[in-house]
């Protein structure tokens, strides 16, 4: 096997795995890719020979290179013009490898959970809840002892206490339904359906970037969202813009499009009974948007 036959194939087998890890540390799959492909480049005129589990060279090296992104990256976010959301991918075609109990590991409500942890509380975390290492493994990916590497892990889920996504999964097909309900009824100025769809304490989380228009602050209450779904004046483009329901972070939620393009895109955390929506995540950065441009075109999308 040649060498470009060699890195080929290893960039086959391993990049949606790398991509994985990458994007779960990072919320953003530009900066993934890019990571990934830093890191086959390097490959390429690496000694493969020195690399005794390439899985785990793959894990240890993404894990590396996330961390030292999100540490120069923090002063970035800490100036970020109001509410900092991951960003969206399409479906799960780019990221197949899990298992389907772990699908909700890339639900967008999960991302954002994953935002209240440091880097390195982040890193051990995924890497032994969702990739599933042992703490021998993720202590050298990570540069810590196997003892620390455990306190970091118990420390990571007390913070994430009372944050967790909903253990019962809402079948594809009700939770279609109810997007739908919501898509139409904000359409319309609906306030009873709204009503009937949003919980007591719901929320919404906006992301402009300082960019595109949106709220600077989480809107907070069933009542406040009540006002603002059915004013004539707020959101008003997005009345105008064509709305879809596609598979987004491996959920159904929905997505604005404008001519050929990605204006918005909405996703929805249901409450634990299934039947209302307790968080609502609006995605109008268009940097953030770039990657659904990409891999979402108009003829893939079922228009709502």
């Amino acid at each position: 096997m040649t060498e470009k036959t060699e890195i080929e194939s290893l960039y086959r087998t391993y990049r949606t795995y790398g991509l994985s890890i990458a994007y779960r540390m990072l919320g953003t799959f530009t900066d993934a890719e890019d990571i990934i492909q830093d890191l086959f480049a390097e490959l390429a005129v690496k000694n493969m020979a020195d690399v005794q589990n390439m899985k785990a060279y793959i894990a240890k090296s993404v894990t590396n290179r996330c961390l030292n992104l999100l540490h120069s990256a923090k002063k970035k976010r800490e100036e970020y013009i109001g509410e900092w959301l991951p960003e969206p991918v399409t479906g799960t075609a780019e990221l197949p490898e899990l298992a389907a109990e772990q699908k909700d590991t890339l639900s967008y409500a999960y991302l954002l959970m994953l935002e209240r942890l440091g880097p390195v509380e982040r890193a051990v975390f995924l890497l032994r809840e969702v990739f599933e290492y042992d703490y021998g493994q993720i202590a050298d990916m990570t540069g810590k002892t196997e003892a620390n590497c455990r306190k970091i892990f118990s420390r990571a889920k007390q913070q994430l206490k009372g944050s967790e996504i909903p253990s019962t999964p809402i079948a594809q097909g009700q939770r279609k339904a109810m997007v739908e309900r919501f898509a139409n009824a904000f359409l319309h100025y609906d306030p009873e359906t709204l009503l009937s769809l949003l919980t007591e304490d719901a929320v919404l989380i906006s992301d402009g970037g300082g960019v595109a228009r949106a709220a600077i602050r989480p809107i907070v209450s069933r009542e406040r969202l009540l006002r603002l779904f059915t004013s004539s004046k707020a959101y008003r483009d997005m009345r105008t813009w064509n709305v879809h329901v596609a598979e987004i972070n491996g959920e159904i939620n929905l997505v604005y499009t404008s001519e050929t393009e990605v204006k918005s895109v909405l996703c929805f955390q249901f409450s634990e009974s299934g039947d209302q929506v307790q968080q609502l995540y609006m995605i109008k950065n268009p940097q953030k948007l770039k990657h659904m441009q990409t891999y979402l075109s108009e003829s893939s999308l079922e228009t709502g």
